[in-house]
């Protein structure tokens, strides 16, 4: 496969949302590195509150940079050339190759009648001008890789947004990749969900389906393979694998808005502690909140239990309280107030226990916000417990700082529209600290080892645990791990064979129909 001039590529799709699709992704981009393969990850378009920044500083889908990590290339913004960002239910902002451009509704995404329009760069023949700009930076990335693997959005089957897809069949269309689909078996219904999707696309679209993947599968094989035989004599399609369910892969989920309150962040259990204590930690489940993936660093420490919280009687036993970015920091300090939890932090900042504010979280923790831009809701005063004054610009700050803190190096990005004034208290990764109360705009400060566990030495002190922070735990070799095992699960459980050639040669020809196709 390499030496050629215009790479191959695959795209996987879903029969639902939350399938699977980014964990295959990122596998086969992780399977075709270790083979020697230079590939890249793709997705047109992305809805997700979890971003990260580029180093040419682009914002894009915190998926599409795990995937990036997982084909061993770094992330581009060609990599997700249109993200959008839910400020709620009704409206999202778009970040069009990696920049802001405004905010949408949904109806003005999809070029309703009468729908509101974010500005001039994307006005009129809406449609054609973002499937433009993502097959260009498509092709650019065909260009420069052997391989291109590309996740699609939700599933190709929602007939009610086909006109105006780019993500899903309408990129697979433009750049004549197959498809294979993505089923989760765990949710029930698989062979339906596959035939279905299958049967409501049009005939051009069905002759790029190849065929579909079975993922989140527990027990035995044998049990399912009369079903795929028979889905193949229904369908003339082949599955390519059955994908086990595993418990803790911990990939960069996509969408904060859907983070249940179960309890811990994974579903692994809690590696036992070095020192005598457990040290618990619980994050605010805000409105609208991003980049939550700040505390999987937290979750990786043996002995640290993380859980997300709604309820203020939940802060009682943490040592650390972290309080998360969020899309919207003034709805955030609002939910706060309503739940009881911003008296709760209050309290804990009187009594010197740790909180920790990150981004939004640090804006809700200052005195005062003046916002004419995220919720237009004016001046709002904060919780007073940092003196730091927040002024929202319309320009987004999207950086990759690079500094210190507790005698350790430490890195970040920061993603905001919110400019902080520090007015006093100890410097702290450019926010700052007051006693135990802690607020920086730093996201993935935490993944820098020795920082993490200087941090959590002065949590555990300031909580009267003994805990100790592991010696050797390295939240970059742990990812490694993870995404190993993506790839062990493609190169063990699927037909990798196959996948290679519909990859360098496409979708087979002669695929057959199915009635009564697109409505």
């Amino acid at each position: 496969m390499t030496g050629t001039r215009r790479g191959g590529g695959l795209l996987v799709a879903g029969t639902t949302s939350d399938a699977g699709k980014s964990v295959v992704t990122a596998g086969i981009c992780r399977w075709l590195a270790r083979r020697g393969v230079k590939v890249a990850p793709f997705k047109a378009q992305n809805m997700s509150l979890n971003s990260f920044v580029t180093r040419e500083g682009a914002e894009i889908g915190r998926a599409q940079a795990m995937q990036a990590q997982a084909a061993r290339v770094e992330p581009t913004a060609l990599m997700n050339p249109v993200l959008l960002k839910p400020g709620g239910d009704q409206s999202s902002q778009v970040v069009l190759l990696g920049r802001p451009v405004g905010e949408m509704s949904a109806r003005g995404f999809f070029g309703e009648p009468g729908a509101s329009s974010p500005g001039g760069a994307l006005r009129g023949g809406r449609r054609e001008q973002l499937l433009a700009v993502v097959t260009d930076c498509l092709e650019q990335l065909r260009g420069t890789y052997d391989a291109v693997i590309c996740e699609g959005a939700g599933s190709p089957a929602e007939i009610n947004l086909r006109r105006t897809d780019i993500v899903n069949m309408g990129i697979a269309r433009a750049a004549r990749f197959p498809v294979v689909v993505v089923g989760d078996i765990d949710r029930g219904g698989v062979f339906a969900s596959f035939f279905g999707t299958t049967a409501l696309l049009s005939p051009e679209d069905q002759s790029l389906i190849a065929g579909y993947l079975v993922n989140k599968f527990r027990g035995d094989v044998s049990l399912l393979e009369p079903g795929m035989e028979m889905l193949r004599g229904l369908t003339g399609r082949a599955t390519y694998g059955v994908l086990p369910f595993r418990h803790g892969l911990g990939i960069d989920e996509e969408d904060g808005l859907r983070v249940s309150l179960r309890g811990a962040v994974r579903e692994s259990a809690v590696a036992p502690p070095v020192g005598a204590d457990v040290l618990r930690v619980a994050v605010c489940a805000v409105p609208l909140m991003s980049n939550f993936t700040d505390v999987d660093a937290l979750a990786a420490e043996p002995g640290v239990v993380v859980r997300f919280v709604d309820r203020a009687e939940e802060l009682t036993d943490a040592d650390l309280v972290v309080v998360p970015g969020t899309r919207g920091t003034v709805k955030a300090l609002a939910w706060l107030r309503e739940r009881g939890l911003a008296d709760a932090l209050a309290a804990r900042a009187a009594e010197g226990r740790p909180v920790l504010g990150i981004c939004g979280g640090f804006q809700v923790l200052g005195e005062h916000i003046e916002d004419e831009v995220e919720s237009r809701a004016g001046s709002v005063d904060g919780l007073g417990l940092l003196p730091v004054r927040v002024r929202f610009a319309r320009e987004k700050t999207l950086a990759r700082p690079v500094g210190s803190a507790l005698g350790e190096e430490v890195s970040g990005y920061e993603i905001h529209h919110g400019v902080a004034e520090v007015l006093g208290g100890t410097p702290f990764l450019d926010g700052c600290r007051v006693g135990e109360v802690w607020g920086t705009h730093w996201h993935g400060s935490l993944e820098s080892d020795g920082f993490r566990r200087a941090f959590l030495r002065e949590v555990a002190a300031a909580a009267g645990r003994r805990f100790v922070p592991a010696p050797d735990t390295s939240f970059g070799v742990l990812r490694e791990e993870q995404l190993d095992l993506l790839g062990d699960l493609i190169e063990e459980h699927a037909d990798t064979d196959a996948l290679l050639r519909l990859i360098e040669g496409g979708a087979p020809a002669g695929l057959p129909f199915l009635p009564p196709g697109a409505p």
